[in-house]
């Protein structure tokens, strides 16, 4: 078949097609924003992009549109689509119809760690010889791809509450029926679709009635909306990890980067890797949890998990120049925000660190974060906080109550000024956003040279 993806450049939907392409269809795809590292990993695979939403890109007409959650109504292409009559579907209607069709479907759910999760447990499983499929919303570092078939009956799949499409409100997790489903964590967070946290609970309701009794649901006993999500009504077997659960880790170092492994009482081994922060200890051991359903003794887990390389943009390391060192960060809610820096200052000591974060997810534009945000940075020794032209809400109020240093910058050359005016060899300087950030990472490598 041709078939054509609109929005191919979201995480999801660039997954997506490369899965598309391995079955052997002709895959072809436009989005507004074509940019790395999604536009890089599609042009490797070989798959055609446009820039923009001309309906010419529809003519000759493909077998099939899929449409990305992130079209509405309106789009050129979508009425395009409609008017003619042309077949479409949903992305996570796509992905549930043509590959996790007779599979086992190893699912990652939750507001934060979903990307990581998933790589740790895709990686897990390969380093066991399980030769897993897998779909992950961004792109991890043991593998060149975000996304593949696999040659088992295994499949991870990054499991996302937000939307399937806009003739498809659920969440895009009922669509993937998991038989191993991990709910990490819930807080509030998609303020552009969710009134409230207890509309994400139920989204999460319908995903734990669609678990077989004989599958398996793997969450910490520290999150309370999870504990009510469950109370909603489960009929599947329970492991809890954390505090009081089944999983627990001892901190080997107050980073995170060595802890040992407890399963009912019982050491399991250690795990010794590049990862920190409290939030990747409990990613672990969730994952440690999914494997061993699928028969991977813990002992080889945490020996997998040693050799974990991470994901790209989570607190990847992008350059040091001049003994000043640049990472890449996705985080995007105060949470993440928190536990990454709180990580790094583990890590760091007392190291100088600058953060310089982009509030560009629709919540925090729509200013539905901007109240935890002061309280998440108090692990930087500064902050740059950048305000994008179409920011509805006043950010340099929100950086008036932050107990450390903070400044707001209207561009970019005024983030580099500010950074080559603070830095100094030591420091460490992470940058946090969901998009591309106009290429500050490597225009500020450039500047500090």
């Amino acid at each position: 078949m041709h078939i054509h993806i609109l929005g191919i450049c979201g995480t999801f939907m660039g997954s997506l097609a490369v899965l598309a392409k391995e079955l052997g269809h002709r895959v072809t795809g436009s989005d507004a924003n074509v940019y790395p590292p999604m536009s890089t990993q599609l042009e490797a695979q070989g798959i055609e992009l446009t820039q923009g939403y001309d309906p010419a890109q529809l003519d000759p007409a493909p077998d099939l549109v899929v449409i990305g959650n992130a079209m509405s109504r309106g789009n050129p292409a979508v009425e395009y689509v409609l008017n003619k009559g042309l077949p479409y579907v949903s992305g996570p209607q796509w992905l549930a119809d043509h590959v996790l069709q007779g599979r086992w479907v190893l699912a990652v759910a939750g507001t934060h760690g979903k990307t990581t999760t998933s790589s740790m447990l895709a990686w897990v499983l390969e380093h066991a010889g399980m030769s897993p499929g897998f779909l992950i919303g961004g792109v991890p570092q043991n593998f060149s791809v975000s996304a593949r078939l696999g040659n088992t009956p295994f499949f991870v799949v990054e499991a996302d509450e937000y939307d399937s499409a806009f003739f498809d409100k659920r969440s895009k997790f009922v669509h993937y029926h998991p038989r191993t489903a991990i709910l990490n964590n819930l807080e509030f967070d998609h303020a552009d679709i969710f009134p409230d946290l207890a509309s994400i609970e139920r989204q999460f309701h319908h995903l734990v009635r669609t678990i077989p009794s004989e599958g398996l649901v793997i969450h910490p006993t520290t999150e309370q909306a999870l504990e009510r999500v469950i109370g909603m009504g489960c009929w599947t077997p329970v492991q809890t990890t954390g505090e009081g659960g089944q999983w627990q880790a001892r901190l080997l170092s107050p980073d995170g980067s060595r802890f040992e492994v407890l399963f009912e009482g019982e050491a399991q081994g250690v795990v010794d890797w590049a990862l920190t922060g409290q939030h990747n200890v409990a990613n672990a051991l969730a994952t440690l949890a999914a494997a061993r359903h699928v028969g991977v003794v813990p002992a080889m887990g945490i020996e997998g998990l040693s050799a974990f390389k991470s994901v790209k943009r989570r607190m990847e390391k992008v350059a040091e120049v001049q003994g000043v060192t640049i990472y890449d960060d996705f985080a995007h809610h105060p949470t993440a925000i928190a536990t990454t820096l709180d990580g790094l200052r583990k890590r760091v000591g007392e190291a100088p660190v600058i953060a310089v974060i982009e509030p560009r997810s629709n919540s925090m534009k729509l200013g539905a974060h901007r109240d935890g945000l002061p309280e998440s940075v108090n692990d930087a020794d500064q902050v740059i906080w950048y305000a994008p032209a179409n920011l509805g809400w006043d950010l340099a109020a929100t950086a008036a109550q932050c107990k450390v240093p903070s400044v707001v910058a209207d561009s970019l050359e005024a983030i580099i000024e500010r950074v080559k005016g603070q830095a100094r060899p030591g420091t460490h300087v992470v940058i946090m956003s969901n998009g591309g950030f106009g290429g500050l990472h490597g225009k500020l490598a450039e500047a500090l040279q």
